[in-house]
């Protein structure tokens, strides 16, 4: 990131007309605020073609009665001739031009095409604009610093020059242009446009946080970084991994006691397993001296279990306990959830039967708004008939573990397997593609036989054509609260959609995944623990991390811990007690 003395209050008294243009924006959005362009002949002009089209166009309607097909035909003609000559207009070519410039990261092209549009007089969009603006707000990451330098000056021109030129602007314009007085180190202004875009009606997005947040961290303010976060969650917006870790290291370097202990609730509640380098930021601070000194010593137990029972296990929330330094380690877990560098056994938060129901509500409406909606109402009544289920099978998935192609000998055996250890021997549900039981694989004999054995037993649920089959396994698995074997790591769009609060945790309890050996399948099963920041009654924390995966290589933990004086952590029966007595 490029520094410059004095930020944007620097940069404008250089070039004032300059902020004038960015204040343009910042005094308001209605159209009132733009002034006309040059270019309002050539827009006359396109408005007066428009219309001796829209006059053609009227003039073929008088002959639609006699020769409709002939009519139907020339619309479809006009309407390919229209979209051929916008693609081939100069706005339509030089919008594809500084596409394929976005694409390539060329800001020295695009300024160029700019320039040249601007003296051929070629009207610009606000895509246009956008375009200038991100590569403009974007030059940091090529390296060269004239490149940079060029990018910041031309950015607030272009930025004036949009203002000016009446356009309106939108989330991504305020955005570079707040990323713009970011890499001029002016926090400030960058906030003051996220805050303008929102009193303009246009909700912030995550992206539009990150140059003031991060701005402001970068110089230590923690108070106008806290006021930033503040800003994001009375917009609706939530604050990932990177925002977190920013604001739990400024808590830290501030001595920001209990900043630090509500960063690493955030940190459990919406990110559960942290990167390394938020590990590195969390181990810094349980090493520190203002860690050492923190923490209540007589804590009313009741009080703290009174905090797991409501949170559902796994933390309290009553702040830090205990005194003094902490023991601070990488380590592992065994299999029953045992930390081997503190010995305390970790806990298996439960899932709200109310949560679960929502969610499962929530995922038939994205369903139905995604699939053809009766293909999948009469999913969900075949499912009424023939379940519950104890497990359920993504069958492309399972088939093409370690395959080259797909296996209904690799899916059989993992369906007996399942079969086997269900407790009520019953078959799991499989669930295929309707071209994966009619076609391919499927046609030889033995298979033919295995998949009419399975429609016989119910087992067997072959999703319609043109439909996406992962709404169908997973619904099923929710619908049943049953195991689901894939090894799907579900991190598509298709399952951003269902969110990061309730959806990870019902994965990390009900998924099963699955490796094949020469002795046939291993299923893995979900952990009798929860893979989360969890917080101890006695006070110590233990906190996962993304490296390892407990199936290849064991995950990855730390592990913090003080010396624990038990008859400090009174209850409070006896205080009362005590104090009756003294």
């Amino acid at each position: 990131m490029l520094t410059r003395p004095g930020g944007l209050s620097f940069f404008f008294a250089k070039t004032p007309q300059l902020y004038h243009g960015l204040r343009l924006f910042l005094n308001g959005c209605s159209h009132r605020h733009f002034k006309l362009t040059t270019h309002s002949h050539s827009l006359k002009g396109r408005i007066c073609m428009n219309k001796s089209a829209h006059f053609s166009n009227l003039a073929l309607s008088g002959t639609k009665k006699s020769i409709p097909e002939s009519l139907a035909v020339a619309e479809t003609m006009s309407n390919k001739a229209r979209k051929k000559a916008r693609r081939e207009s100069p706005e339509g070519v030089l919008r594809f031009q500084l596409d394929m410039c976005s694409k390539n990261g060329d800001v020295v092209e695009a300024l160029r095409l700019y320039d040249e549009a601007r003296s051929q007089g070629v009207p610009l969009s606000q895509h246009h604009y956008n375009v200038l603006l991100y590569l403009c707000s974007s030059s940091g990451s090529n390296g060269d610093e004239n490149v940079v330098n060029l990018g910041l000056k031309r950015g607030f021109e272009i930025f004036k020059q949009m203002g000016i030129d009446g356009i309106e602007p939108n989330e991504a314009t305020f955005t570079s242009a707040a990323r713009l007085a970011g890499a001029m180190e002016d926090p400030e202004m960058a906030f003051k446009l996220v805050k303008q875009m929102k009193s303009c009606g246009i909700p912030p997005k995550l992206r539009s946080y990150g140059p003031p947040l991060f701005g402001f961290c970068k110089k230590g303010d923690a108070d106008r970084a806290f006021e930033v976060d503040i800003h994001m969650v009375e917009s609706g917006v939530v604050a990932e991994e990177p925002e977190l870790c920013s604001l739990l290291g400024l808590s830290v370097e501030s001595r920001r006691v209990n900043r630090v202990y509500e960063m690493m609730h955030r940190l459990r509640a919406s990110v559960r397993q942290v990167s390394e380098s938020t590990a590195e930021v969390i181990e810094r601070w349980f090493n520190s001296k203002d860690a050492a000194g923190v923490g209540e010593e007589n804590w009313d137990v009741e009080k703290v279990r009174e905090g797991v029972d409501k949170g559902g296990g796994g933390w309290h929330g009553q702040g830090w306990l205990g005194n003094g330094s902490w023991r601070v380690a990488r380590t592992e877990m065994d299999e029953a959830g045992v930390c081997q560098s503190c010995g305390e056994k970790l806990v298996c938060i439960d899932i709200d039967p109310r949560e679960t129901q929502n969610f499962a509500t929530s995922l038939t409406k994205l369903a139905c708004q995604r699939e053809v909606k009766a293909d999948f109402v009469q999913f969900q009544e075949w499912l009424q008939r023939h379940g519950p289920f104890d497990a359920v099978l993504d069958g492309a998935n399972v088939s093409l573990v370690n395959q080259k192609s797909f296996s209904f000998f690799q899916l059989n055996s993992v369906v007996n397997h399942l079969r086997q250890i269900s407790p009520s021997k019953r078959l799991p549900l499989v669930i295929l593609h309707r071209s994966r039981v009619t076609g391919g694989p499927a046609q030889n004999p033995n298979n033919m036989k295995l998949i009419q054995n399975w429609k016989k037993s119910g087992a067997l649920y072959a999703t319609p054509a043109g439909s996406n089959d992962d709404w169908y396994w997973l619904y099923a698995a929710v619908h049943c609260n049953c195991l689901l074997v894939t090894n799907d790591e579900m991190r598509d769009h298709l399952f951003q959609l269902l969110g990061t609060s309730f959806f990870p945790r019902w994965k990390e309890k009900h998924q099963v995944r699955l490796t094949m050996t020469r002795r046939g399948p291993v299923l893995h099963m979900p952990p009798p623990y929860s893979i989360v920041i969890q917080e101890s009654e006695q006070g110590s924390w233990h906190v996962p991390t993304v490296t390892g995966n407990d199936i290849e290589t064991p995950r990855q933990w730390l592990c913090a811990t003080r010396s624990r004086k038990k008859p400090c952590a009174l209850s409070s029966a006896f205080r009362m007690k005590s104090e009756k007595c003294a």
